[in-house]
């Protein structure tokens, strides 16, 4: 097993051009992966160096086959510092049962970390959110939050949900949905730009507009 040291991983870094993109980034992972680097010396320096956040996870993440055991190294390294390193890692956790993504999830809608509940919401925005059998729950995990990355990525669920169930989601919305119209209004303005939603579906959902705003305050 080789260990990565942070010295080693910006040396490479600072031999990429000047102008590096993300997929020379990728390239350096790709590397590290096929050596079997070890990248947990890194751990505690992510959310200061931002720039090993991606080849943390992702190196890491890459050699671990099983999604249950990838699932449990994101929730042993909820070391979010913005919406990109959540939204980052849904790809990895797509393979779980519905039981075992519940119970992460409602583990991380209850903590104090906005970063840490978006992901709550946005590890669903996958296959996982496809099962029929599931919508109502799904949405029964909404509530109210002021954060806005966290309020975006409710809104992207219920849009993702929209896409497969927009009858189920659309009588949710007009019925017991008691979220503000601050997480709604963002919730059918993706339903509205989406180009995997019918133009009829959404002239439906906007058309709930007036009413959910007089419903519940902004």
């Amino acid at each position: 097993m080789l260990y990565a040291t942070k010295e080693m991983i910006l040396r490479d870094i600072e031999a990429l051009p000047p102008d590096y993109k993300t997929k020379d980034i990728d390239a350096l992972i790709r590397r590290y992966v096929k050596e079997k680097y070890d990248m947990s010396a890194l751990r505690g320096e992510i959310l200061t160096e931002q720039r090993l956040h991606r080849i943390y996870f992702y190196t890491s993440l890459k050699q671990i086959k099983n999604v249950y055991d990838r699932a449990a190294f994101i929730d042993n390294n909820l070391l979010f510092s913005d919406w990109w390193h959540t939204d980052q890692l849904i790809r990895f956790v797509s393979a779980l049962d519905y039981e075992t993504a519940r119970r992460y999830s409602e583990k991380y809608l209850q903590s104090a970390d906005l970063f840490v509940r978006r992901w709550g919401y946005v590890l669903w925005i996958s296959k996982l959110c496809r099962d029929g059998a599931h919508v109502d729950e799904l949405l029964s995990l909404m509530k109210n939050d002021d954060a806005y990355y966290v309020q975006m990525a409710q809104a992207w669920l219920i849009a993702e949900l929209a896409i497969f169930f927009p009858e189920q989601v659309r009588r949710w919305m007009e019925g017991e949905n008691t979220l503000s119209y601050s997480i709604n209004g963002k919730a059918i303005q993706k339903i509205c730009d989406s180009f995997r939603i019918s133009a009829e579906n959404k002239e439906r959902f906007k058309a709930l507009r007036s009413k959910l705003k007089e419903r519940v305050p902004a």
